[in-house]
């Protein structure tokens, strides 16, 4: 049976400070938040695999550290943002700081796109942008307050020291998704 599998750095310690973000936005009309202990930076969706690939990718994620040059760096969270777009809220996300890990994380999604595209999987629909979702929107009940919090918010979520990345399978619950670490790759 396939399993739902996706690219990582999960934020490990920082649960309470999302959590606390989380706060404004609780009783926010469609607004739906995603549970703090399963925050994650996505570096690449790899979506539904044959278990018999899992050692191969790993292959593949391991190569792709060395391919990036990334050694263990501290990655600083904050700020609002979503995606699409403010007229169009699907997704709440805290970002990471400029000048504070993101050109760290790019180069390890970009190395990790090459690597797992050249086995057949499909690269990301849209431009890499370093983000861990906290709420998703279900409908526009709330988008109000949600704009006004990502023009006029600007949290402080933590610093986090990265040193590995994680291959990740998504189980789909009527709760939502569950995350379970499948291997780790060190950087």
């Amino acid at each position: 049976m396939a399993k739902r599998l996706f690219v990582s750095v999960d934020l490990d310690g920082l649960e309470d400070a999302i959590e606390s973000v989380q706060d404004r936005f609780d009783g926010v009309s469609g607004l739906r938040l995603t549970d703090p202990e399963q925050a994650h930076v996505t570096l690449q969706f790899l979506g539904d695999t044959d278990p018999n690939r899992v050692t191969d990718i790993v292959a593949a994620l391991e190569t792709a550290v060395e391919d990036s040059g990334v050694a263990p760096f501290e990655v600083e969270f904050g700020g609002l943002g979503v995606f699409p777009s403010l007229s169009y809220i699907s997704v709440v996300w805290v970002g990471v700081r400029d000048g504070h890990g993101d050109a760290e994380l790019t180069a390890l999604q970009e190395a990790v796109e090459n690597r797992t595209v050249a086995m057949g999987f499909d690269p990301e629909d849209h431009e890499f942008t370093p983000h861990a979702t906290i709420a998703r929107m279900d409908h526009a009940g709330g988008k109000e307050t949600v704009q006004d919090a990502v023009q006029d918010d600007d949290p402080d979520v933590g610093c986090l020291q990265v040193e590995e990345i994680r291959l990740k399978e998504s189980e789909l619950g009527s709760d939502g998704p569950t995350y379970r670490t499948v291997d780790s790759v060190s950087l």
